[in-house]
Protein backbone atom coordinates (compact mmCIF):
# COMPACT_ATOMS: atom_id res chain seq x y z
CA UNK A 1 0.00 0.00 0.00
CA UNK A 2 0.85 3.76 -0.14
CA UNK A 3 0.21 5.95 1.76
CA UNK A 4 -0.10 9.90 1.79
CA UNK A 5 -0.82 12.97 3.48
CA UNK A 6 -3.97 14.03 3.58
CA UNK A 7 -3.61 17.84 1.88
CA UNK A 8 -1.02 19.61 4.41
CA UNK A 9 -1.83 17.98 7.57
CA UNK A 10 0.03 15.36 9.15
CA UNK A 11 -2.28 12.12 8.66
CA UNK A 12 -1.45 9.49 6.61
CA UNK A 13 -3.68 7.93 5.12
CA UNK A 14 -3.88 4.87 2.22
CA UNK A 15 -3.80 6.21 -1.36
CA UNK A 16 -6.93 3.56 -1.86
CA UNK A 17 -9.49 3.36 1.04
CA UNK A 18 -12.62 1.73 1.39
CA UNK A 19 -16.28 2.97 1.59
CA UNK A 20 -20.08 2.23 2.54
CA UNK A 21 -21.87 3.66 -0.15
CA UNK A 22 -24.73 2.12 -1.56
CA UNK A 23 -23.23 -1.23 -0.52
CA UNK A 24 -23.28 -1.87 3.51
CA UNK A 25 -26.47 -2.54 4.66
CA UNK A 26 -28.31 -2.93 1.77
CA UNK A 27 -26.34 -5.00 -1.20
CA UNK A 28 -24.08 -6.16 1.56
CA UNK A 29 -24.78 -8.39 4.72
CA UNK A 30 -22.80 -8.18 7.75
CA UNK A 31 -20.59 -10.73 7.01
CA UNK A 32 -19.65 -9.76 3.69
CA UNK A 33 -18.77 -6.85 5.00
CA UNK A 34 -16.61 -8.13 8.02
CA UNK A 35 -14.63 -10.02 4.86
CA UNK A 36 -14.30 -6.57 3.24
CA UNK A 37 -13.14 -4.52 5.73
CA UNK A 38 -10.54 -7.57 6.88
CA UNK A 39 -9.23 -7.91 3.27
CA UNK A 40 -8.71 -4.14 2.87
CA UNK A 41 -7.02 -3.63 6.33
CA UNK A 42 -4.81 -7.05 5.14
CA UNK A 43 -3.82 -4.72 2.12
CA UNK A 44 -2.91 -1.99 4.28
CA UNK A 45 -5.97 0.37 3.97
CA UNK A 46 -6.38 2.30 7.16
CA UNK A 47 -9.49 4.59 6.33
CA UNK A 48 -12.68 3.62 6.27
CA UNK A 49 -15.21 6.05 4.71
CA UNK A 50 -19.16 6.49 5.74
CA UNK A 51 -22.00 9.02 6.19
CA UNK A 52 -25.06 9.01 8.15
CA UNK A 53 -27.03 9.19 5.51
CA UNK A 54 -25.81 5.79 3.66
CA UNK A 55 -28.96 3.10 4.23
CA UNK A 56 -29.92 5.66 6.97
CA UNK A 57 -27.63 5.08 9.40
CA UNK A 58 -27.25 1.26 9.22
CA UNK A 59 -23.94 1.26 6.98
CA UNK A 60 -22.57 2.93 9.73
CA UNK A 61 -23.95 0.56 12.13
CA UNK A 62 -22.41 -2.50 10.49
CA UNK A 63 -18.95 -0.67 10.23
CA UNK A 64 -18.72 0.33 13.51
CA UNK A 65 -19.89 -3.56 14.64
CA UNK A 66 -17.13 -5.19 11.91
CA UNK A 67 -14.75 -3.22 12.84
CA UNK A 68 -14.86 -3.59 16.64
CA UNK A 69 -15.25 -7.32 15.98
CA UNK A 70 -12.44 -7.52 14.10
CA UNK A 71 -10.56 -5.86 16.75
CA UNK A 72 -8.61 -3.08 14.57
CA UNK A 73 -6.44 -1.34 16.93
CA UNK A 74 -8.09 2.82 17.23
CA UNK A 75 -4.80 4.36 16.53
CA UNK A 76 -4.35 2.12 13.35
CA UNK A 77 -6.87 3.49 11.00
CA UNK A 78 -9.09 6.32 10.49
CA UNK A 79 -13.18 6.65 10.10
CA UNK A 80 -15.57 9.25 8.63
CA UNK A 81 -18.76 10.35 8.47
CA UNK A 82 -20.43 12.68 6.80
CA UNK A 83 -23.65 15.30 8.06
CA UNK A 84 -26.15 17.18 5.78
CA UNK A 85 -28.76 14.70 4.48
CA UNK A 86 -29.74 12.98 7.97
CA UNK A 87 -30.24 9.60 8.75
CA UNK A 88 -34.40 9.68 9.21
CA UNK A 89 -36.19 8.23 6.23
CA UNK A 90 -38.02 11.45 5.87
CA UNK A 91 -36.07 14.32 8.40
CA UNK A 92 -37.72 16.85 9.79
CA UNK A 93 -36.26 19.97 9.71
CA UNK A 94 -33.95 20.19 12.29
CA UNK A 95 -32.81 16.27 11.47
CA UNK A 96 -31.56 17.44 8.30
CA UNK A 97 -28.46 20.34 6.53
CA UNK A 98 -25.40 22.21 8.53
CA UNK A 99 -27.37 24.39 11.70
CA UNK A 100 -24.99 23.82 14.30
CA UNK A 101 -27.95 21.12 15.98
CA UNK A 102 -28.17 19.07 13.35
CA UNK A 103 -23.78 18.69 13.18
CA UNK A 104 -23.85 18.19 16.75
CA UNK A 105 -26.46 15.92 16.98
CA UNK A 106 -25.19 13.64 14.13
CA UNK A 107 -21.61 13.26 14.98
CA UNK A 108 -22.98 12.06 18.60
CA UNK A 109 -25.32 9.63 16.30
CA UNK A 110 -22.32 8.70 14.21
CA UNK A 111 -19.80 7.91 16.97
CA UNK A 112 -22.79 5.69 18.71
CA UNK A 113 -23.09 3.66 15.53
CA UNK A 114 -19.42 3.27 14.31
CA UNK A 115 -18.90 2.73 18.15
CA UNK A 116 -15.77 5.10 18.17
CA UNK A 117 -15.36 7.76 20.91
CA UNK A 118 -14.22 10.38 17.91
CA UNK A 119 -14.22 10.74 14.60
CA UNK A 120 -11.15 11.23 12.58
CA UNK A 121 -12.59 12.97 9.58
CA UNK A 122 -15.99 14.50 9.60
CA UNK A 123 -17.74 16.24 6.09
CA UNK A 124 -20.18 18.78 5.39
CA UNK A 125 -21.78 16.33 2.93
CA UNK A 126 -22.97 19.19 0.92
CA UNK A 127 -23.56 23.28 1.01
CA UNK A 128 -26.26 23.90 2.83
CA UNK A 129 -28.00 27.55 1.40
CA UNK A 130 -30.47 27.54 4.99
CA UNK A 131 -27.51 27.66 7.12
CA UNK A 132 -24.44 30.28 7.31
CA UNK A 133 -21.33 29.27 6.55
CA UNK A 134 -20.26 30.64 9.84
CA UNK A 135 -22.32 28.80 11.98
CA UNK A 136 -21.17 25.28 10.69
CA UNK A 137 -17.69 26.15 10.51
CA UNK A 138 -17.69 27.62 14.13
CA UNK A 139 -19.96 23.96 14.91
CA UNK A 140 -17.19 22.00 13.15
CA UNK A 141 -14.77 23.92 15.69
CA UNK A 142 -16.23 23.37 18.66
CA UNK A 143 -16.46 19.58 18.18
CA UNK A 144 -13.13 19.13 17.39
CA UNK A 145 -12.23 21.44 20.85
CA UNK A 146 -14.00 18.86 22.67
CA UNK A 147 -12.34 16.06 21.01
CA UNK A 148 -15.13 14.77 18.88
CA UNK A 149 -13.38 14.90 15.71
CA UNK A 150 -9.77 15.56 14.35
CA UNK A 151 -10.49 17.08 11.14
CA UNK A 152 -13.43 18.58 9.46
CA UNK A 153 -13.60 18.99 5.22
CA UNK A 154 -16.72 19.77 3.32
CA UNK A 155 -18.10 17.29 0.03
CA UNK A 156 -19.07 18.87 -3.18
CA UNK A 157 -18.81 22.08 -1.60
CA UNK A 158 -18.08 25.02 -4.38
CA UNK A 159 -14.65 26.77 -4.45
CA UNK A 160 -16.10 30.08 -3.30
CA UNK A 161 -17.54 28.07 -0.34
CA UNK A 162 -14.78 26.20 0.71
CA UNK A 163 -12.39 29.50 0.60
CA UNK A 164 -15.44 31.87 2.55
CA UNK A 165 -14.99 28.51 4.96
CA UNK A 166 -11.18 29.06 5.41
CA UNK A 167 -11.79 33.14 5.46
CA UNK A 168 -14.26 32.91 8.59
CA UNK A 169 -11.70 30.38 10.36
CA UNK A 170 -8.80 32.50 10.07
CA UNK A 171 -10.62 35.47 11.18
CA UNK A 172 -11.91 33.59 14.28
CA UNK A 173 -9.12 31.69 15.17
CA UNK A 174 -11.44 28.56 14.29
CA UNK A 175 -10.04 25.18 12.60
CA UNK A 176 -10.46 25.76 8.70
CA UNK A 177 -11.69 22.73 6.60
CA UNK A 178 -8.58 20.09 5.89
CA UNK A 179 -9.95 17.83 3.02
CA UNK A 180 -13.09 18.07 0.25
CA UNK A 181 -15.17 14.97 -0.98
CA UNK A 182 -15.83 15.28 -4.73
CA UNK A 183 -16.69 13.12 -7.44
CA UNK A 184 -13.51 12.53 -9.78
CA UNK A 185 -12.82 10.61 -12.63
CA UNK A 186 -12.04 9.89 -16.17
CA UNK A 187 -15.75 11.53 -17.29
CA UNK A 188 -15.83 14.24 -14.42
CA UNK A 189 -13.08 15.82 -13.93
CA UNK A 190 -13.66 19.99 -14.10
CA UNK A 191 -14.07 20.08 -9.85
CA UNK A 192 -10.83 18.67 -8.91
CA UNK A 193 -8.70 19.76 -11.86
CA UNK A 194 -9.97 22.98 -12.36
CA UNK A 195 -12.28 24.94 -9.63
CA UNK A 196 -10.31 23.52 -7.04
CA UNK A 197 -6.87 24.39 -8.74
CA UNK A 198 -6.15 27.42 -6.66
CA UNK A 199 -6.99 25.75 -3.17
CA UNK A 200 -4.57 23.29 -2.83
CA UNK A 201 -1.48 25.36 -2.44
CA UNK A 202 -3.27 28.18 -0.98
CA UNK A 203 -4.87 26.06 1.84
CA UNK A 204 -3.46 22.99 1.56
CA UNK A 205 -6.68 21.35 0.60
CA UNK A 206 -6.27 17.48 0.48
CA UNK A 207 -8.91 15.35 -1.58
CA UNK A 208 -10.74 11.67 -0.79
CA UNK A 209 -12.46 10.97 -4.17
CA UNK A 210 -15.16 9.11 -4.69
CA UNK A 211 -16.93 7.18 -7.86
CA UNK A 212 -13.46 6.61 -9.45
CA UNK A 213 -15.24 4.39 -12.13
CA UNK A 214 -18.42 6.78 -12.52
CA UNK A 215 -21.02 4.60 -10.62
CA UNK A 216 -19.59 1.75 -12.48
CA UNK A 217 -19.66 3.32 -15.78
CA UNK A 218 -15.62 2.88 -16.39
CA UNK A 219 -16.14 -1.04 -15.81
CA UNK A 220 -17.76 -2.11 -18.96
CA UNK A 221 -20.71 -3.53 -17.22
CA UNK A 222 -22.84 -0.54 -18.80
CA UNK A 223 -21.87 -0.84 -21.98
CA UNK A 224 -24.89 -2.56 -23.15
CA UNK A 225 -27.75 -1.29 -20.91
CA UNK A 226 -28.26 -1.90 -16.85
CA UNK A 227 -27.84 -5.12 -15.63
CA UNK A 228 -30.74 -6.28 -13.00
CA UNK A 229 -28.60 -7.00 -10.24
CA UNK A 230 -26.02 -4.08 -10.57
CA UNK A 231 -26.25 -1.03 -8.34
CA UNK A 232 -27.84 1.63 -10.74
CA UNK A 233 -30.47 -1.13 -10.68
CA UNK A 234 -30.98 -0.84 -7.08
CA UNK A 235 -34.39 0.48 -5.69
CA UNK A 236 -34.21 4.09 -5.04
CA UNK A 237 -31.45 4.65 -7.28
CA UNK A 238 -32.91 5.68 -10.23
CA UNK A 239 -31.26 9.53 -9.43
CA UNK A 240 -27.82 7.99 -9.17
CA UNK A 241 -28.65 6.01 -12.94
CA UNK A 242 -29.71 9.67 -14.13
CA UNK A 243 -26.39 11.18 -12.83
CA UNK A 244 -24.24 8.25 -14.41
CA UNK A 245 -25.69 7.96 -17.79
CA UNK A 246 -26.10 11.94 -18.56
CA UNK A 247 -27.75 13.71 -21.33
CA UNK A 248 -26.55 12.95 -24.45
CA UNK A 249 -24.17 15.85 -25.02
CA UNK A 250 -21.96 14.31 -22.13
CA UNK A 251 -21.47 11.13 -24.53
CA UNK A 252 -20.65 9.03 -21.27
CA UNK A 253 -21.79 5.75 -22.11
CA UNK A 254 -20.10 6.67 -25.68
CA UNK A 255 -16.60 7.41 -23.93
CA UNK A 256 -16.89 4.60 -21.68
CA UNK A 257 -16.88 2.48 -24.19
CA UNK A 258 -13.67 3.90 -25.51
CA UNK A 259 -11.61 3.55 -22.47
CA UNK A 260 -12.95 -0.27 -21.93
CA UNK A 261 -11.88 -0.66 -25.32
CA UNK A 262 -8.52 0.91 -24.56
CA UNK A 263 -7.74 -1.31 -21.17
CA UNK A 264 -8.31 -4.29 -23.80
CA UNK A 265 -5.54 -3.00 -25.85
CA UNK A 266 -3.47 -2.78 -22.84
CA UNK A 267 -4.48 -6.27 -21.74
CA UNK A 268 -5.28 -4.54 -18.12
CA UNK A 269 -8.87 -4.79 -16.58
CA UNK A 270 -10.76 -1.49 -16.71
CA UNK A 271 -11.98 -1.01 -12.83
CA UNK A 272 -8.40 -0.93 -11.94
CA UNK A 273 -6.93 1.11 -14.61
CA UNK A 274 -9.62 3.47 -13.81
CA UNK A 275 -8.59 4.01 -10.51
CA UNK A 276 -4.83 3.98 -11.36
CA UNK A 277 -5.83 7.21 -13.16
CA UNK A 278 -7.07 9.13 -10.08
CA UNK A 279 -4.15 8.23 -8.41
CA UNK A 280 -1.62 9.80 -11.25
CA UNK A 281 -3.41 12.88 -10.02
CA UNK A 282 -1.00 14.34 -7.23
CA UNK A 283 -4.04 16.38 -5.52
CA UNK A 284 -5.60 12.99 -4.46
CA UNK A 285 -5.04 12.02 -1.17
CA UNK A 286 -7.19 8.70 -1.55
CA UNK A 287 -9.26 7.27 -3.66
CA UNK A 288 -12.14 5.69 -2.12
CA UNK A 289 -13.10 2.06 -3.08
CA UNK A 290 -16.51 0.89 -2.91
CA UNK A 291 -17.17 -3.52 -3.63
CA UNK A 292 -19.65 -6.09 -2.90
CA UNK A 293 -17.12 -8.72 -2.74
CA UNK A 294 -13.76 -9.29 -1.48
CA UNK A 295 -12.92 -10.25 -5.19
CA UNK A 296 -13.72 -7.09 -6.77
CA UNK A 297 -12.10 -5.11 -4.13
CA UNK A 298 -8.91 -7.06 -4.63
CA UNK A 299 -8.82 -6.49 -8.14
CA UNK A 300 -9.37 -3.01 -7.67
CA UNK A 301 -6.34 -2.85 -5.34
CA UNK A 302 -4.51 -3.78 -8.29
CA UNK A 303 -4.38 0.30 -9.01
CA UNK A 304 -1.20 0.39 -7.33
CA UNK A 305 1.14 -1.50 -9.56
CA UNK A 306 -1.29 0.17 -12.90
CA UNK A 307 -0.51 3.52 -12.11
CA UNK A 308 3.21 2.77 -12.27
CA UNK A 309 3.26 0.34 -14.93
CA UNK A 310 2.55 3.15 -18.11
CA UNK A 311 4.64 6.05 -19.52
CA UNK A 312 2.59 9.27 -19.98
CA UNK A 313 2.45 8.54 -23.60
CA UNK A 314 -0.56 5.27 -22.49
CA UNK A 315 -2.15 7.86 -20.13
CA UNK A 316 -2.30 10.16 -22.78
CA UNK A 317 -3.95 8.01 -25.14
CA UNK A 318 -6.56 6.98 -22.38
CA UNK A 319 -7.76 10.84 -21.53
CA UNK A 320 -7.44 11.20 -25.57
CA UNK A 321 -10.28 8.55 -26.22
CA UNK A 322 -12.57 9.34 -22.96
CA UNK A 323 -12.18 13.43 -23.90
Amino acid sequence: MQYRRLGSSGLQISALSFGAWVTFGTQVGRGEARELIAAAWDHGVNFFDNAETYAQGEAERVMGDVIADLRLPRDGYAVSSKVFFGSAADPRPMQKGLSRKHVHDACHAALKRLRVDFLDLYYCHRPDPDTPIAETVAAMDALIRQGKVLYWGTSEWPAAAIREAHKIARAQHMHAPTMEQPQYNLLHRERVELEYAALYAEFGLGTTIWSPLASGLLTGKYNDGVPADSRLAQPGYTWLQRGAFGDAASRRVERARAFTQMAAELGAAPAPLAIAWCLRNPHVSSVILGASRVEQLLQNLEALALAERYDEAVWARIEAATA
